[in-house]
């Protein structure tokens, strides 16, 4: 078990006020439990493995969820099974088909933010440090 969780793609995510994220062009909706009604606004850890499988996890708890596809595809079928929308559907399918289907980004998330201690007195720190030296070495009260 232990081996298997190392040998997966993990990665962190924060979870909106919906209880959902975005993980790889799906939306992922967290059922609502004990457990997950709390997650709001903190980061869940994800779980891909080899075989295509997806776990999330909080502090090492499986949590249920719901993945939904967010490039939904018109299928050949679907354009000859609605009569009335057959049209619609073969003009979408013709626009989906010119525009290519986007790679798969391996990567993590961005990390979440991590206060270092140091200040930004402005846009541009040395400009802001050098301007208050002259001032004050001029006398001004600034």
């Amino acid at each position: 078990m232990r081996l298997r969780n190392i040998l997966c793609l993990r990665d962190e995510r924060r979870v909106s006020q919906q209880l959902a994220f975005s993980y790889e062009r799906q939306r992922i909706i967290l059922e609502e439990n004990d457990i997950s009604r709390d997650l709001a606004g903190k980061y869940v850890d994800t779980y891909e493995f080899p075989g295509g499988r997806l776990d999330i996890r909080w502090k090492g708890l499986a949590l249920p969820y719901s993945a939904f596809d967010k490039e939904q595809r018109v299928t050949h079928a679907a354009i000859t099974e609605n009569k009335r929308l057959g049209a619609v559907l073969a003009y979408i399918k013709d626009l989906q088909d010119q525009t290519p289907v986007p790679k798969k980004r391996a990567g993590k998330q961005r990390t979440r933010y991590v206060p270092n201690g140091r200040r930004n007195d402005g846009w541009n720190s040395k400009l802001a440090r050098s301007a208050k030296e002259r001032a004050a070495s001029q006398g001004c009260d600034s």
